[in-house]
C-alpha cells in the first residue's frame, strides 16, 4: 500500500472527519460548560465517571480506571482530581482494604454542580450534532452516533 493508494486515501479523510466532529462537539460542549457552570470538559467527565461509582464491593475505580474512562493519562487525571478537590467538589481517602489505595468520590457540592451541567451538556451535544449533520462529509458520522446505544462511561462490575 502506498500513500496514494485511494483505500489508505479514504481511510485518512474517514479519520480526518471523525476527528472534525470530534473538535467540534467537544469545543461546543466546552464553550457551554464553562460559561454556565465553570467546568471543562474533562472535568464534567471526570465528575459524572465518579459519581457512578458505588460502595459495594469492586464498585469504586482504580486510577487508572479512571484515566481510562476520562481518556487522560494517569498523571493528568490525578492533577485533574487535585484541582476538583481543591474547589471542593471531590475528596480523597484510603481504600479500607488496601492502605496503598486511594479512592476519590464526588461530595454534594460536585454532585449538585453535576446535575446542573448535565442539562447544559446534554444540549450542547444536540446542538453540535445538529450543526455537523448540515456538512455533507459529517451527516454520515453525526448519523452513527445518534444510532450507538451503548454506554459512553464503562460501568462498574463485581
Amino acid at each position: 500500500m502506498t500513500a496514494t493508494d485511494p483505500a489508505l486515501t479514504a481511510l485518512s479523510q474517514g479519520w480526518c472527519a471523525l476527528s472534525l466532529l470530534h473538535g467540534r462537539i467537544e469545543a461546543h460542549i466546552e464553550r457551554a460548560l464553562e460559561t454556565s457552570h465553570g467546568l471543562s470538559v474533562r472535568e464534567f467527565s471526570l465528575l459524572d465517571v465518579l459519581s457512578r461509582q458505588h460502595s459495594g464491593p469492586g464498585g469504586h475505580l482504580q486510577m487508572k480506571q479512571v484515566a481510562d474512562a476520562v481518556v487522560l493519562s494517569q498523571s493528568a487525571t490525578t492533577r485533574l482530581v487535585t484541582r476538583l478537590e481543591d474547589r471542593g467538589l471531590l475528596t480523597r481517602y484510603l481504600c479500607d482494604t488496601d492502605r496503598r489505595g486511594i479512592y476519590t468520590d464526588v461530595t454534594d457540592s460536585g454532585l449538585a454542580l453535576l446535575a446542573e451541567a448535565r442539562p447544559t451538556n446534554t444540549a450542547a451535544l444536540r446542538e453540535a450534532l445538529d450543526e455537523a449533520a448540515k456538512n455533507p462529509e459529517l451527516a454520515p458520522l453525526v448519523r452513527a452516533v445518534e444510532g450507538l446505544n451503548t454506554p459512553a462511561v464503562p460501568t462498574v462490575t463485581v
